[in-house]
Protein backbone atom coordinates (compact mmCIF):
# COMPACT_ATOMS: atom_id res chain seq x y z
CA UNK A 1 0.00 0.00 0.00
CA UNK A 2 0.87 3.71 -0.78
CA UNK A 3 1.64 5.75 1.80
CA UNK A 4 -1.04 8.29 0.62
CA UNK A 5 -3.47 5.46 -0.28
CA UNK A 6 -2.75 4.85 3.91
CA UNK A 7 -3.50 8.36 4.18
CA UNK A 8 -6.83 8.79 2.67
CA UNK A 9 -8.33 5.26 4.52
CA UNK A 10 -7.01 6.72 7.53
CA UNK A 11 -8.59 10.17 6.77
CA UNK A 12 -11.92 8.16 6.12
CA UNK A 13 -12.23 7.40 9.50
CA UNK A 14 -10.57 10.20 11.11
CA UNK A 15 -11.52 13.56 10.65
CA UNK A 16 -8.72 15.32 8.05
CA UNK A 17 -9.75 19.01 9.87
CA UNK A 18 -8.73 17.74 12.92
CA UNK A 19 -5.41 16.55 12.25
CA UNK A 20 -4.70 20.22 10.29
CA UNK A 21 -5.88 21.51 13.22
CA UNK A 22 -4.04 19.59 15.52
CA UNK A 23 -0.52 19.97 13.51
CA UNK A 24 -1.53 23.53 12.81
CA UNK A 25 -1.79 22.96 8.66
CA UNK A 26 -3.79 24.14 6.62
CA UNK A 27 -6.93 20.92 5.55
CA UNK A 28 -5.62 21.46 1.89
CA UNK A 29 -2.48 20.24 2.72
CA UNK A 30 -3.52 17.35 4.67
CA UNK A 31 -6.01 16.41 1.95
CA UNK A 32 -3.28 16.64 -0.54
CA UNK A 33 -1.26 13.77 1.19
CA UNK A 34 -4.15 11.36 0.33
CA UNK A 35 -3.40 11.95 -3.44
CA UNK A 36 -0.87 10.22 -5.12
CA UNK A 37 2.19 12.28 -6.02
CA UNK A 38 2.33 12.61 -10.21
CA UNK A 39 3.83 15.06 -12.42
CA UNK A 40 1.01 17.67 -12.27
CA UNK A 41 1.91 18.91 -9.07
CA UNK A 42 -1.34 17.05 -7.44
CA UNK A 43 -0.69 15.73 -3.92
CA UNK A 44 1.95 16.66 -1.55
CA UNK A 45 4.90 14.83 -0.02
CA UNK A 46 3.75 13.08 3.16
CA UNK A 47 5.06 12.81 6.82
CA UNK A 48 4.93 9.01 5.92
CA UNK A 49 7.26 9.32 3.03
CA UNK A 50 9.54 11.34 5.02
CA UNK A 51 9.81 9.28 7.91
CA UNK A 52 10.48 6.46 5.44
CA UNK A 53 13.41 9.19 3.42
CA UNK A 54 14.80 9.35 6.71
CA UNK A 55 14.86 5.61 7.70
CA UNK A 56 16.54 4.44 4.48
CA UNK A 57 18.84 8.13 4.74
CA UNK A 58 19.95 6.93 8.40
CA UNK A 59 19.52 3.44 8.58
CA UNK A 60 19.05 4.16 11.84
CA UNK A 61 15.88 1.60 12.76
CA UNK A 62 15.62 3.88 16.28
CA UNK A 63 13.41 5.82 14.24
CA UNK A 64 10.78 2.94 13.61
CA UNK A 65 11.47 1.81 17.24
CA UNK A 66 10.17 5.64 17.84
CA UNK A 67 7.16 5.44 16.01
CA UNK A 68 6.12 2.36 16.61
CA UNK A 69 6.21 3.13 20.44
CA UNK A 70 3.98 5.89 20.35
CA UNK A 71 1.44 3.83 18.87
CA UNK A 72 2.13 1.63 21.34
CA UNK A 73 3.97 -0.97 19.94
CA UNK A 74 7.64 -1.81 19.02
CA UNK A 75 9.38 -2.87 16.29
CA UNK A 76 10.50 -6.14 14.64
CA UNK A 77 12.90 -6.43 11.27
CA UNK A 78 11.48 -7.87 9.10
CA UNK A 79 12.83 -11.61 9.46
CA UNK A 80 13.61 -12.76 6.02
CA UNK A 81 15.77 -10.03 5.26
CA UNK A 82 18.35 -10.84 8.41
CA UNK A 83 17.67 -14.80 9.36
CA UNK A 84 16.24 -16.38 6.18
CA UNK A 85 18.59 -19.19 5.29
CA UNK A 86 19.01 -22.47 8.22
CA UNK A 87 22.50 -21.48 8.55
CA UNK A 88 21.74 -19.05 10.48
CA UNK A 89 19.78 -21.12 13.47
CA UNK A 90 23.13 -21.35 15.49
CA UNK A 91 23.76 -17.24 15.53
CA UNK A 92 19.80 -16.71 15.80
CA UNK A 93 19.84 -18.62 19.04
CA UNK A 94 23.07 -17.28 20.40
CA UNK A 95 21.56 -13.37 20.16
CA UNK A 96 18.28 -14.13 21.83
CA UNK A 97 20.80 -15.56 24.57
CA UNK A 98 22.96 -12.95 24.09
CA UNK A 99 20.36 -10.10 24.50
CA UNK A 100 18.97 -12.36 26.97
CA UNK A 101 22.15 -12.73 29.22
CA UNK A 102 22.20 -8.52 28.36
CA UNK A 103 18.91 -7.55 29.74
CA UNK A 104 19.72 -9.82 32.91
CA UNK A 105 23.22 -7.76 33.31
CA UNK A 106 21.00 -4.48 33.15
CA UNK A 107 18.77 -5.92 35.89
CA UNK A 108 21.18 -7.21 37.92
CA UNK A 109 23.46 -4.17 38.01
CA UNK A 110 20.01 -1.89 38.59
CA UNK A 111 19.21 -3.97 41.20
CA UNK A 112 22.20 -4.38 42.85
CA UNK A 113 21.68 -1.17 45.18
CA UNK A 114 18.28 -2.40 45.96
CA UNK A 115 16.34 0.10 43.73
CA UNK A 116 16.12 0.96 40.42
CA UNK A 117 16.03 4.99 39.22
CA UNK A 118 14.33 6.46 36.03
CA UNK A 119 17.57 5.92 34.39
CA UNK A 120 18.26 2.45 35.00
CA UNK A 121 14.34 1.71 33.94
CA UNK A 122 14.88 3.25 30.67
CA UNK A 123 18.02 0.83 29.88
CA UNK A 124 16.06 -2.35 31.61
CA UNK A 125 13.01 -0.95 29.06
CA UNK A 126 15.35 -0.55 25.77
CA UNK A 127 17.17 -3.91 26.26
CA UNK A 128 13.76 -5.54 26.99
CA UNK A 129 12.74 -4.23 23.88
CA UNK A 130 15.82 -5.83 22.06
CA UNK A 131 15.11 -8.89 23.08
CA UNK A 132 11.62 -8.96 22.08
CA UNK A 133 12.44 -7.74 18.86
CA UNK A 134 15.37 -10.15 18.06
CA UNK A 135 13.09 -12.95 19.58
CA UNK A 136 10.19 -12.00 17.42
CA UNK A 137 12.48 -12.22 14.26
CA UNK A 138 13.52 -15.48 15.26
CA UNK A 139 10.19 -16.69 16.25
CA UNK A 140 8.69 -15.57 12.87
CA UNK A 141 11.53 -17.09 11.18
CA UNK A 142 10.36 -20.36 12.92
CA UNK A 143 6.75 -19.97 12.08
CA UNK A 144 8.14 -19.52 7.93
CA UNK A 145 9.94 -23.10 8.41
CA UNK A 146 13.14 -21.30 7.24
CA UNK A 147 14.96 -23.32 9.75
CA UNK A 148 13.20 -26.27 8.66
CA UNK A 149 15.79 -27.51 5.81
CA UNK A 150 18.71 -27.84 8.38
CA UNK A 151 16.83 -30.66 10.81
CA UNK A 152 16.07 -32.73 7.13
CA UNK A 153 19.87 -32.84 6.30
CA UNK A 154 20.99 -33.76 9.58
CA UNK A 155 18.26 -36.57 9.25
CA UNK A 156 19.92 -37.94 5.93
Amino acid sequence: MQSHELLREVFQKTSAKQVAADLGLSLSLVYKWAEPPDVSGSGAPNPLDRIATLLRSTQDTRIAQWICEQGGGFFIRNPRARLSHPMYLIPATNQIVHEFADLLSVIAAAAADNQITAKESESIRARWEELKSVTEGFVCCCEEGNFGPMKAAVKT
